[in-house]
């Protein structure tokens, strides 16, 4: 067991990798009531492609499958209801797709050592048969039917259809109807054996536990399974450019108040590894919180003139796969807010940012990060996707702190670059 400890942050991380390549990490915070558990696999809706390791051919899956797969996790051969299994012992149960992983959680306040071994053997122990998979069709198909009608899940994607030409990101997390009835059980058993072997995956325990003691359960509960070491997963990715698909896309809607999303692509960033990406990222993020955060000059600018609401905000994403930021919100006047963000944003990457500015958004983020602390939800979660990316969380906090105006000034010139912008806007639909 290896200690990985911030001092400044109070924090340990105890790491064990198990024989079969699993990555265990537990964070102890003594005191606390809660404990968080999250089993997650470098796996998500951008892996269409991939070569098998064994294999030399190249293997192309239905859009979609990712997330189908988590839905097929919970059914067990036994017909037991995984829910009602943590529920005995008083956890509550989850879990996620993203693009790029998928992620299987609990939350307790006892029994984590019995939830603990729920957790990994219902993920580590697939049920599926053509009947199961036939009937999940009609029920995730009704899932994507019913965000195909939501506006605010529409304008998001659009977004990153204006974004990316060639890149499965500009592709729903849940696929499509279409594309999700070409799934069988043979295509689940293969994204199963290959993305959720131990060695393409973590367990990230956070709460008021002994570290050798958890990490004991898990040694046991992974001696009673067959895994041997895999090789590393060949991902095949399409290159994209560093221009827009479309610099704008729009579509009309039932809506009362227009919905737009607007940002910048930034296929740059996404080439980056390790520290240099976390110090990349949080750049950013200040350049962005200074520039468009609700404390802003250019926000309350445009909150007064009714441009934009209180709901209005911005993120930015970036993983070793895509990389890009996202503002949105609702408008009265979507033309005109583009017009004035165009201009603003043209502005402030020729100029920057203010000393104060700076100052106000990077302590914000600092304040931010250090309150992310006192929850053992947001440590697990972040750690995890972190830990994923080839970056150490506990280094967010000096990170931050490290930064300076002309490191963050830089950024903002990189990112605002008009051929990386794209608008995506849905409008009221006309009588």
């Amino acid at each position: 067991m290896h200690e990985i400890r911030n001092e400044q942050l109070q924090l340990a991380a105890y790491h064990e990798q198990i024989e079969n390549g699993l990555d265990v990490y537990v964070i102890p915070k003594p005191g606390f009531a809660q404990t968080f558990a999250l089993f997650t696999t470098k796996y998500g809706s951008i892996d269409r492609e991939f070569v098998v390791p064994g294999e030399t051919e190249r293997t192309v899956v239905p859009d979609g499958i990712a997330h189908f797969l988590e839905h097929k996790m919970f059914e067990q051969e036994s017909g037991e209801d995984v829910f009602n299994l943590f529920a005995k012992y008083g956890a509550s149960p989850n879990a996620f797709t993203s693009f790029d992983m998928t992620a299987y959680l609990f939350s307790s306040t006892i029994a984590v050592k019995e939830n603990l071994d729920i957790l990994l053997n219902y993920v580590q122990d697939p049920y599926f048969t053509d009947e199961n998979v036939e009937k999940e069709k009609g029920i995730i198909g009704q899932e994507i039917r019913m965000y195909d009608d939501n506006p605010g899940w529409v304008v998001y994607f659009n977004l990153l259809r204006g974004f990316y030409k060639q890149h499965p990101i500009n592709i729903d997390i849940a696929g499509t109807v279409e594309s999700i009835s070409k799934i069988t059980k043979e295509t689940l058993y293969k994204c199963y054996n290959t993305f959720y072997h131990p060695s393409n995956m973590n367990l990230v325990i956070v709460g008021d536990v002994d570290p050798a003691a958890i990490h004991a359960a898990v040694r046991d509960n992974q001696a009673q399974k067959d895994f041997t070491r895999q090789p590393d997963i060949q991902r095949l990715l399409p290159e994209e450019g560093e221009e827009v698909a479309e610099p704008r896309v729009q579509v009309e809607m039932v809506v009362s108040i227009p919905k737009i999303n607007f940002g910048y692509k930034d296929i740059k960033s996404s080439k980056l590894k390790g520290n240099d990406l976390l110090v990349n990222e949080y750049a950013t993020a200040i350049g962005l919180e200074a520039l468009f955060g609700k404390s802003s000059t250019l926000f309350n600018r445009l909150y007064e003139s009714g441009l934009v609401d209180k709901q209005f905000g911005w993120s930015y994403d970036v993983t070793p796969f895509y990389a890009h930021s996202v503002f949105g919100g609702n408008s009265p006047e979507p033309e005109k807010l583009l017009e004035a963000i165009t201009a603003a944003f043209a502005e402030a990457a020729d100029t920057g940012i203010s000393a104060e500015d700076f100052e106000r958004a990077k302590r914000k983020l600092i304040g931010q990060s250090l309150s992310d602390l006192d929850s053992p939800r947001a440590i697990c979660r972040q750690f995890s996707a972190y830990n994923l990316r080839g970056i150490d969380y506990f280094e967010t906090v000096p990170v931050l702190e490290s930064l300076t105006l002309d490191q963050v000034n830089q950024r903002l010139r990189e990112h605002l670059r008009p051929e990386c912008f794209s608008a995506s806007l849905v409008l009221p639909k006309k009588h």
